[in-house]
């Protein structure tokens, strides 16, 4: 057995003018860990994703200027979820996309 954790976008549950083709393909990410799920599952292996809004990482920082990044989810936050996915303590859980927005 084992854990995946596939990573995909906000944008997944909610898209935005101007973003079609990114919309698209993270949405695609969510029904490929669906399908993994499946497939996994006589295997014991759990398939999940999650769903981060922007990520306050330095890049963005510097990408986005003067947009308020107090309100972005941090690398430790999605850390923390990922850990949970593959913990035991998750073991119920497979195909699921997981959103991590932080405060957006």
């Amino acid at each position: 057995g084992g854990s995946i954790v596939n990573i995909g976008a906000a944008a997944t549950v909610r898209a935005a003018a101007g973003m079609g083709a990114y919309t698209a393909s993270k949405s695609g990410v969510a029904r490929l860990t669906e399908a993994l799920a499946e497939e996994g599952k006589s295997k014991c292996i759990r398939v999940n994703a999650i769903l981060p809004s922007i990520i306050d990482t330095p890049a963005n920082r510097q990408d986005m200027g003067e947009r308020d990044s107090a309100k972005w989810v941090t690398t430790e936050e999605i850390g923390e979820v990922i850990a949970f996915l593959v913990s035991d303590a998750a073991s119920g859980v497979t195909g699921a996309s997981i959103p991590v927005t932080g405060r957006v």
